[in-house]
């Protein structure tokens, strides 16, 4: 009996939803007289699991959401399956080589391992300039970052924070209302500020994805809580003096000084480790739009998550890519693979985004509707939905597999539907 390794690199929202589904789902479906047995490996350089979504209320104040919500370990989560069918390596992928097909893994231990696949998961995602926000992070470093953070925070009396997306806004809003309070029920902003907190927005508006209106109703809610917004503008670099204080550089020529500055600026895809003809002009990963197979790189290799070229990223649109990927890996490694249909993944392009605004407020879109600010609040804001990560971590979201209905194959290019 041969035994063959699906390879997923990347232990996050993408990486760990593909690990267990594969387990669950395709494993058992392999033919036993083809005389071959599959295990799945994963990849990851944190032992743990951070529901990085959290980031923004996490970083103001351990007491208002502690660790134990949002960060999770790993391996035991695994321990359920049939003995051999798992491994989990910790450790960075920093080379693939889709004609050998083969990755090498550079161990947290010091080692250099090269293993052999013959599915591969491309799954690594995206990291952020502070760590506070990035999945990539480990225990340890994640806990100093934010352990620093906090113990900074409640002397500051100027934050600025560079973004105005998702992130930038909510940081925006627990940041503000932490050191500024809420205003009284007749006032328009707090009674007694402690510190100025300003966001740097490259465009014209905050949170793109939404229509202005949503937009401007953000704008108020942060006014509300003693923060400011200006727009049009980009930081272009920062200096951290001898006091601590950091200097932001801006587009329109100007500067500015801080206690805090936050970077929350985008996203930049974890994807170095790959060959650069299997990544688009921002190193994501081309694939087919339609299949997620990763067609340059050979047969059995799939994107999932913030690294594709087929997604515009967020952790929803991750959920609907996984069953895809999945489906079409069994159907590849059948034996009848080509009288099965491909299943095939359709972008979501409807207005969908939630942003809590400080812990009692928030503005967005559902399936193209704006909702009310305490649907918001319910939905996301009591606690950044970190009661959606025990079954996430444990594969408890993925015990049924996702039914789907075979629709007319739709040939798309690489990188084609949307997406960045």
């Amino acid at each position: 009996m041969t035994t063959e390794t699906i390879l997923v690199l990347g232990g996050s929202f993408a990486g760990l939803s593909a690990a267990h589904y594969a387990l669950k789902h395709v494993l058992p479906s392999v033919p036993k007289s083809e005389g071959k047995t599959y295990t799945v490996t994963l990849v990851n350089p944190s032992p743990d699991f951070y529901w990085r979504v959290a980031g923004p209320r996490a970083c103001v104040d351990k007491d208002l959401l502690p660790s134990s919500k949002y960060l999770y370990p790993i391996a035991p989560a695994f321990s359920s399956y049939p003995k051999g069918q798992f491994t989990f390596i910790l450790g960075t992928a920093t080379a693939v080589d889709t004609a050998a097909k083969t990755a090498t893994i550079s161990t947290t231990e010091g080692s250099v391992q090269t293993i052999p696949y013959k599915a591969l998961i491309i799954a690594t995602g995206t990291s952020t300039p502070a760590p506070m926000f990035s999945a990539r992070a480990t225990k340890e470093e994640l806990t100093a970052a934010l352990s620093s953070f906090q113990k900074a925070l409640p002397s500051a009396k100027s934050v600025i924070i560079a973004g105005g997306g998702p992130v930038g806004v909510e940081t925006a809003g627990e940041i503000a209302e932490f050191l500024n309070g809420t205003p009284g029920f007749f006032s328009s902003k707090p009674a007694h500020p402690k510190a100025v907190v300003t966001i740097i927005s490259g465009d014209g508006k905050l949170l793109p994805i939404l229509r202005p209106a949503i937009s401007k109703q953000a704008e108020k809610f942060l006014h509300r809580l003693g923060a400011e917004v200006i727009y049009s503008t980009r930081v272009t670099g920062t200096t951290v003096e001898a006091d601590g204080k950091t200097t932001v550089a801006l587009s329109d020529g100007k500067t500015m000084t801080a206690d805090i500055y936050v970077d929350a600026t985008g996203v930049r895809p974890n994807t170095s480790y790959l060959p650069s003809t299997l990544l688009n002009e921002k190193g994501y990963v081309l694939c087919n739009s339609s299949t997620l197979r990763v067609d340059a790189a050979g047969p059995l290799v799939y994107v999932i998550g913030d690294a594709g070229s087929y997604t515009r990223g967020g952790v929803m649109d991750c959920y609907d890519a996984v069953p895809v990927a999945l489906t079409n890996l069994k159907k590849d490694l059948s034996p009848n693979a080509a009288s099965l249909p491909d299943r095939t993944y359709k972008q979501n392009t409807v207005e969908q985004q939630i942003v809590p605004v400080g812990r009692g407020k928030g503005v967005g879109a559902v399936l193209g509707w704006k909702v009310p600010s305490w649907f918001v609040w319910a939905i996301k804001g009591r606690d950044y939905m970190c009661s959606m990560a025990p079954d996430l971590v444990s594969g408890k979201k993925w015990a049924k597999e996702v039914a789907w209905k075979p629709q007319p194959t739709v040939q798309a290019k690489a990188g084609s539907q949307g997406g960045k």
